[in-house]
C-alpha cells in the first residue's frame, strides 16, 4: 500500500523578504510535520513573495535568494518540501520550485509557461524551462507544475509521461470575482487529460493593487473536490494520499461575490498598511456610501484605534450627511473630527475673484470652484498625514475613476484607493453585505440618492447615466472591449454610451495620477489597464 500524507501551505509572503518568508516556510513545515506530513507543498515564488517585479533584474536579489534557500534546506528536519523560488541558472533566470529534503535541495523545476497577460508579465524577467520534474517522496511519485503550467495542456502531460501519480500544482493567482470556479475548470480539464489528482496550493495575501486569496485545494483523479481551503487566511491542510486516491477531507464553505469582496478589500488594506509599516489610517469621511464602506474595511482590517474619520463640511453639505457621519463614526468607535472648509473657500474665492472677473470668460461659478473645495479637503487631509505618518485611503469607486467624476489632487489625494475597482452598484451591494454582519452604516446613507455635494441639490445623476446603465457600459468597454457599436447593440442608449466612452477615454490622464487600488475585478484601472493618454484612435460606431 503506497501512503502520502501532504500538507498544502496557504502563506502569506512580503515581497523581497526572503529571511521573513523562509521563517514562515519553516514555521508552516513544523507544524505540518507534526501533523504527520511526509511533505508540503508551497505556493509559487514563496520564498520571495509574488510578484517581485523588477526585483529580478537585480543579480543580487538571484544571489541572495539562492544563499536563502539553501540556509531554509539545512533547517528543515524529518520533512520534504516543495518551496517555489526565484533561480539563476547558467546564465537564465526562472520562476522556479525545488524539493528540500535530508538538509539538501535535490530536485528543482523550472515553469514551463510565463503568462504575459491581465496583471502578468512574466516574459520580462524569466525564461523557459521545458524539462519534467517528478520527485518520489514515500513511494508515491509527485509531478511539479506551476501556476500558468496547468492552464494550457503540455506540462502536466509531460509530468505524466515522466511516471507522476499526482501532481503538485504551485501557484500564486491573484483574486477577482469568479476566479476560483475558473480554477476548478482549468485543473479538470488537465486532470481529464490526465488522471492526476491534483493538489493546488495558493498564495494568500495583499501585494500593492493584487490580492492572494488561498483558497487551495485537492481533486481527486475523476475532478471530485476532496479538500478545500479558506479564502483569504493562511492556512495548512493534510491530505492523505492512499493506494493511487485521495480520501475526501475537510471543504471549507462557499461564499456570495459580496463576502469574498468584501474580505479580499479588507485583506488588501491590513497588508498594505501592515508590510508597509503605517501607524494608521485617515479617512475622509463625506456621509455618502462610498466613504462608509471605506471606513468600515479599515475599521474591519486594523481596529478603530488606528483609524480616523474627518468630516469637512462646506456651505453645501446637508445636515443630514453631518448627522450620518457623525452616527457611523460613533458605531465604529473612530475618532471622529470636524473641519468646515467654509473659511478656505472664501480665502481662495478673495484670492482669484480679480482674476476670473478680469481674465475669464468662464467668471460665472463653475466646476473650478466645486474642485476648489474637493482639494481644500484632500490639502486637509495630506496635512494631518504628513504630521501623525498615517495613509490617506481614497474612496473614489470604479465607476468615478472610469469616466473622471473624481477631481486630481483632491479627493484623488491619498495613498491607497481601497474601493477603486468597486463599481457603484457593487458598493451597494458589498455595503448591504456589511451591514448583515453588523449595522455600522446608517440606513440612509445606503438608500440616498448618491451626491458629490459640491454645489445646491446635486446628485451625481445631474451629470451620469444611471449606475446601473453607467456600470454597465463600463464592463463591456474596458473588461470585454466591446466597441461602442457593439455596446448600443446589447440595447443601451447611443447617447449614454457615446457620453460614458468619451469620458473615459478623457480621464486617461487623472488614472494615471491616482493612487494604487485593490483589484477585485477581472480588468482594473492599474496593471491590467495600460492605455496611452495620448491617442488619436476613433472607435468603432
Amino acid at each position: 500500500m503506497s501512503t502520502l500524507r501532504i500538507a498544502l501551505a496557504q502563506i502569506n509572503c512580503t515581497v523581497g523578504d526572503l529571511a521573513g518568508n523562509a521563517g514562515r516556510i519553516a514555521g508552516f513545515a513544523a507544524h505540518a510535520r507534526a501533523a504527520g506530513a511526509q511533505l508540503m507543498v508551497t505556493p509559487e515564488l514563496a520564498l520571495c513573495g509574488y510578484p517581485p517585479e523588477d526585483l529580478l533584474l537585480r543579480p543580487d536579489f538571484y544571489r541572495a535568494g539562492a544563499r536563502v534557500l539553501r540556509d531554509l534546506a539545512a533547517r528543515l528536519e524529518g520533512i520534504a518540501v516543495v518551496v517555489g523560488h526565484h533561480e539563476e541558472y547558467r546564465g537564465d533566470c526562472y520562476n522556479a520550485a525545488s524539493l528540500l529534503r535530508d538538509g539538501k535541495v535535490v530536485a528543482t523545476y523550472r515553469k514551463h509557461r510565463l503568462p504575459n497577460y491581465e496583471v502578468f508579465d512574466e516574459q520580462r524577467y524569466f525564461a523557459a524551462g521545458y524539462q519534467p520534474c517528478v520527485v518520489e517522496v514515500n513511494g508515491v511519485h509527485c509531478g511539479i507544475n506551476i501556476c500558468a503550467d496547468v492552464w494550457e495542456p503540455g506540462a502536466a502531460d509531460a509530468a505524466r509521461g515522466a511516471g507522476a501519480e499526482l501532481l503538485l500544482a504551485l501557484n500564486a493567482s491573484p483574486y477577482h470575482m469568479n476566479k476560483q470556479a475558473t480554477r476548478y475548470e482549468v485543473l479538470r480539464e488537465r486532470i481529464a487529460a490526465t488522471g492526476l489528482p491534483v493538489l493546488y496550493a495558493n498564495l494568500v495575501g495583499g501585494q500593492d493593487e493584487l490580492v492572494f486569496d488561498g483558497a487551495s485545494f485537492a481533486l481527486d483523479g475523476k475532478g471530485r473536490l476532496t479538500h478545500q481551503l479558506p479564502q483569504f487566511a493562511e492556512a495548512l491542510e493534510v491530505v492523505d494520499y492512499v493506494d493511487g486516491a485521495l480520501r475526501a477531507g475537510a471543504v471549507a464553505a462557499s461564499r456570495p461575490p459580496e463576502a469574498e469582496v468584501y474580505e479580499a478589500i479588507t485583506l488588501g488594506v491590513r497588508d498594505y498598511l501592515g508590510k508597509n509599516g503605517f501607524p494608521g489610517a485617515i479617512i475622509g469621511l463625506s456621509g455618502g456610501i462610498d466613504s462608509a464602506l471605506t471606513l468600515a474595511v479599515a475599521v474591519d482590517a486594523l481596529g478603530a484605534d488606528r483609524v480616523r474619520a474627518v468630516m469637512m463640511p462646506s456651505p453645501y453639505t446637508a445636515q443630514i450627511s453631518l448627522d450620518d457621519a457623525r452616527a457611523m463614526a460613533q458605531r465604529l468607535g473612530v475618532r471622529y473630527d470636524e473641519f468646515p472648509i467654509a473659511p478656505a473657500m472664501q480665502t481662495f474665492a478673495a484670492m482669484l475673484e480679480k482674476e476670473f472677473a478680469v481674465s475669464c470668460v468662464k467668471s460665472a461659478a463653475d466646476t473650478t470652484e466645486e474642485n476648489l473645495q474637493a482639494r481644500i479637503r484632500g490639502m486637509i487631509l495630506m496635512a494631518l498625514s504628513n504630521k501623525y505618518g498615517s495613509i490617506v485611503l481614497t474612496t473614489g469607486n470604479k465607476s468615478e475613476m472610469a469616466v473622471g467624476y473624481a477631481t486630481l489632487y483632491g479627493d484623488m489625494a491619498g495613498g491607497f484607493a481601497v474601493i477603486k475597482d468597486l463599481y457603484k452598484t457593487l458598493v451597494y451591494r458589498v455595503s448591504r453585505y456589511r451591514n448583515g454582519l453588523s449595522p455600522v452604516i446608517p440606513e440612509r446613507i445606503i438608500t440616498r440618492a448618491p451626491s458629490a455635494e459640491l454645489k445646491p441639490n446635486q446628485t451625481d445623476q445631474d451629470t451620469l447615466p444611471p449606475y446601473e446603465v453607467l456600470d454597465a457600459i463600463i464592463e463591456a468597454y474596458m473588461e470585454r472591449d466591446l466597441s461602442p457599436r457593439e455596446i448600443v447593440a446589447l440595447g443601451y442608449a447611443e447617447g449614454d454610451v457615446r457620453r460614458t466612452v468619451g469620458m473615459l477615454k478623457r480621464s486617461e490622464y487623472k488614472r494615471r495620477q491616482a493612487p494604487i487600488g485593490i483589484r477585485v475585478t477581472k480588468r482594473g484601472f492599474g496593471k491590467d489597464w495600460r492605455y496611452p493618454i495620448t491617442s488619436g484612435y476613433a472607435d468603432e460606431w
